[in-house]
C-alpha cells in the first residue's frame, strides 16, 4: 500500500523541515511526500530537496506562484503516476496535525471515497483565528454549500484523504479554480460523482510562522468560481 501526502507550498521554509519531520515520525510502511513549490523566494525549494536525502519526498519545483489547485492538481497527477492508492491533502504551515493522518486514512480503508479532516463536526474546533478570518470562513462555508448544494459541514478545508479510484473517476482536467476555491470546486466534483465523503473531526490550529496566502484576490476567484459552478449545475 502505497499512500503519498501532497503539499504545496510558498514560502514555507520556516515550517516545511518539521513538518516532514512529524509525518514520517508516524513511520506508516509505503508513507511518501510530494512538495509543489511556486518558486518561493524564501529558499523553500531548497530545504525540501535536502529533506529528499534524508526521507522519501518529491519536489515538484516550478518557477513562479501559479495558485494552490494548480499546485495541488500537479501533485495529484504525480502522485497517481507513482502509484499512490492513498492520496492526501494538507497543508505545509502545521495547521494540520500529521497525528491526524491514520485518523482519515481509516474511513477511506473502510470504504469512504474521501475521508474530510473536519473542523465543523463534533469534536472539531479552529484554533487561533481572529473574528475577520472566522467570518469570512463561515460566509464562504455558507455560500458554498447554498449555491452548489454541497452536503458536507467543513467544504473548505484542506486536509483530506481520497482514494486513488476516487481521483481517477473525477476528471481532473476540468477543474479550473487556482485559489482557495479548489477544495469547493473538487468537492462538488466528488459529489457530481456519486463518491462517497466522510468527515473526521480534528482540530486545526492557525500557522505560527510565516503569513497566510488568503488575500482578496483568493476571495475575488471564489465568488467568480461559484457562480461558473452554479450555472454548470443549473445547465449540466
Amino acid at each position: 500500500m502505497k499512500i503519498v501526502i501532497v503539499i504545496p507550498t510558498y514560502n514555507e521554509r520556516k515550517n516545511i523541515s518539521k513538518l516532514t519531520e512529524k509525518i514520517f515520525a508516524l513511520r506508516i510502511d509505503g508513507l511518501e511526500m510530494i512538495v509543489v513549490d511556486d518558486g518561493s523566494p524564501d529558499g523553500t525549494g531548497d530545504k525540501v530537496k535536502k529533506l529528499g536525502e534524508r526521507f522519501p519526498v518529491t519536489l515538484l519545483a516550478r518557477e513562479k506562484k501559479r495558485g494552490l489547485g494548480s499546485a495541488y492538481l500537479a501533485g495529484f497527477k504525480k502522485a497517481l503516476e507513482m502509484g499512490a492508492d492513498f492520496i492526501f491533502e494538507m497543508d505545509a504551515d502545521l495547521s494540520h496535525d500529521p497525528d491526524d493522518v491514520p485518523r482519515l486514512l481509516e474511513p477511506c480503508l473502510d470504504g469512504a471515497d474521501l475521508a474530510i479532516g473536519s473542523r465543523r463536526v463534533a469534536g472539531g474546533k479552529i484554533i487561533g483565528w481572529g473574528w475577520a478570518r472566522k467570518f469570512m470562513s463561515a460566509g464562504a462555508m455558507r455560500l458554498s454549500r447554498l449555491i452548489l448544494q454541497l452536503k458536507n459541514k467543513d467544504v473548505t478545508s484542506g486536509f483530506r484523504c481520497w482514494r486513488r479510484e476516487a481521483l481517477l473517476r473525477i476528471d481532473l482536467d476540468k477543474i479550473k479554480s487556482n485559489g482557495y476555491a479548489f477544495q469547493e470546486e473538487i468537492l462538488w466534483r466528488a459529489q457530481q460523482a456519486g463518491l462517497k465523503i466522510a468527515e473526521v473531526p480534528v482540530i486545526f490550529v492557525d500557522r505560527e510562522e510565516g503569513k497566510s496566502k488568503l488575500g482578496w484576490r483568493e476571495v475575488l476567484e471564489f465568488f467568480k468560481v461559484m457562480l461558473s459552478l452554479r450555472a454548470k449545475r443549473s445547465n449540466p
